[in-house]
């Protein structure tokens, strides 16, 4: 059952909390789009200091922006180009302190100063990517990859097996 409440304690025990909460929201419910949507706004709403907070899906030749909370976003991302198509393509987390200084960063929203992304795979099928934004530099440290990461594990296990 999904509960929204405030985050409190330590930073690792907050995204235990969000980490709950996710699961409740998305408990029973296998659309893709249907989760991503709503974890979007969960994310979106709970952590400070975000402007953008979303997923872009494969579609078999390049990322696609699916459901997200913020500004517009690019459409389309090559595997390999920007934050979010490297770590589709590596297969590991991008935890960017300054974008301005990755090379290829592709500035969808100009405000944008950090990025995490996390790559969503089910097996080895690339699913898309789970890519939040924020307007302060060095905004994202271990505790947020890490949490970051055991939410998108959650949103692939709603995907049924690999």
């Amino acid at each position: 059952m999904f509960a929204q409440s405030s985050l409190t304690g330590t930073k690792a025990e907050q995204y235990d909390q969000l980490l709950e909460q996710a699961r409740g929201l998305m408990h029973g419910e296998t659309d893709r789009v249907a989760n991503a949507a709503n974890l979007s706004a969960l994310v979106y709403h709970a952590l400070p200091e975000l402007n953008w907070v979303g997923f872009y899906f494969y579609d078999g030749k390049e990322l696609v922006v699916g459901p997200f909370q913020g500004h517009p976003a690019c459409v389309r991302i090559a595997l390999g180009r920007g934050v979010c198509g490297t770590a589709a393509q590596t297969r590991q987390t991008q935890r960017i302190a300054d974008v301005e200084a990755f090379p290829g960063h592709i500035p969808c929203d100009a405000a944008s100063r950090s990025e995490l992304v996390v790559p969503l795979y089910l097996g080895d099928q690339l699913v898309g990517v789970f890519d939040l934004d924020s307007p302060v530099t060095d905004r994202f440290d271990a505790d947020d990859q890490a949490g970051l990461e055991a939410i998108a594990a959650a949103f692939i296990q709603t995907l049924g097996p690999a």
